[in-house]
């Protein structure tokens, strides 16, 4: 097995398996076990963040990787969706969402709508990250066949 061919199964195991191990999993139990709601999002923010950054590196890796040994495949359009997804999340979505709890969220105001409709927007892009990734790995990266 070649460094790149190793390399590019260590990076989407540990993007992939951590966007599922964080999101659904990780996450999830949080909120059952914490009695404290607050606490409990807390964590998940910064567990997201951690897989975040973790994705933005592999993620422009895999993409070098990818085009030097398959070119330009579906594959990497896929990669690139993903990458645009993660940092839209971290770089955009994320920031607006702690500006508004950082102004406190009361029940039944503006900000607490907004921040509602911003987390299940985040939501939304987390899942379709998480399901792009898992057809990377099921599928894998392979050349187009000669024609």
């Amino acid at each position: 097995m070649n460094f790149l061919l190793a390399a590019e199964r260590v990076l989407l195991t540990a993007w992939v398996g951590g966007l599922w191990a964080i999101g659904y999993i990780a996450a999830p139990t949080l909120f059952t076990v914490l009695d404290d709601r607050r606490l409990a999002g807390q964590l998940a923010g910064e567990m997201f963040h951690v897989i975040n950054w973790l994705g933005i590196s592999c993620g422009i890796v895999l993409l070098l990787i990818v085009l030097k040994r398959y070119g330009r495949v579906w594959q990497m359009w896929v990669l690139l969706v993903m990458l645009v997804l993660v940092v839209n999340n971290e770089f955009v979505l994320q920031p607006m969402m702690a500006e508004l709890k950082a102004h406190g969220l009361t029940e039944g105001s503006e900000a607490k709508s907004r921040f509602g409709l911003l987390h299940g927007l985040s939501s939304s892009v987390y899942l379709l990250t998480s399901i792009l990734g898992l057809i990377i790995v099921g599928l894998g990266f392979k050349k187009p066949a000669s024609t």
